[in-house]
């Protein structure tokens, strides 16, 4: 199996800074991708950002300028820094990974969350 294990989240003051972790473990044989989804209250889950293994990304428009993905291939670890983060993106920050094992082939992994509270 894989886990996937965020950390980084906390309180910030609307304008301020945060940098989320998250460190993939267990049967990896190739990581095709990772990312970061969050989910506020009353609102459906959002792709925030993602990374391939090449190093392309992919951040959704609300966030570009603002907030930055990064990965480490050799350490399974895809990073988010994200700067002027207002209350609206008050959530809970999910990691996700598409990576491929010998035993189950190419599947989805998620983190447990973290949370991210922006305060006015």
């Amino acid at each position: 199996q894989v886990h996937l294990v965020e950390s980084g989240g906390g309180l910030v003051q609307a304008g301020g800074s945060l940098r989320l972790s998250c460190a993939a473990s267990g049967s990896i044989f190739k990581t095709n991708a990772m990312g970061w989804y969050r989910h506020a209250p009353g609102r459906q889950r959002e792709l925030v950002a993602t990374i391939t293994s090449g190093g392309s990304t992919n951040l959704a428009d609300s966030v570009k300028g603002r907030f930055t993905i990064s990965s480490n291939n050799a350490k399974n670890t895809v990073y988010l820094g994200m700067n002027s983060l207002k209350p609206k993106e008050t959530a809970i920050y999910s990691c996700w990974g598409n990576m491929y094992s010998l035993q189950y082939g190419s599947r989805e992994y998620w983190g447990q969350g973290t949370q991210v509270t922006v305060t006015s």
